[in-house]
């Protein structure tokens, strides 16, 4: 099972993220929720930094299984509310492969 966790500040703010596990829910390079979870959050994390102009720590095991990602620094022109858009949007991504395939992702925010 994938389980996502996500963080977030005393505002509510969502700050950092962190995916672990696997879906198993097909074939190695067939497995289709592994897939979508991954496009989604590197998408996600991708946007960030080009969009929002924010990079983000990110650490991952070379075997997979495990992406842990948070914002780093906040230059002056990074775009704070474009990035919490951003991160939200992932989440409301990541709810609706939970709805469908519940049995294989855990979502804890």
């Amino acid at each position: 099972m994938v389980v996502l966790t996500v963080r977030r500040d005393h505002y509510g703010k969502i700050f950092a993220f962190k995916l672990t596990g696997h879906a198993d829910s097909g074939p190695h390079g067939q497995d289709l929720v592994c897939a979508a979870v991954s496009a989604v959050a590197f998408g996600s994390v991708n946007a960030v930094e080009s969009l929002a102009n924010l990079k983000m720590d990110v650490r991952q095991k070379n075997d997979g299984g495990y992406l842990e990602c948070g914002i780093s620094d906040c230059p002056a022109d990074a775009n704070l509310e474009k990035a919490q858009l951003i991160l939200e949007a992932m989440l409301v991504s990541m709810r609706t492969i939970e709805k469908s395939y519940g049995q294989y992702i855990r979502i804890s925010d």
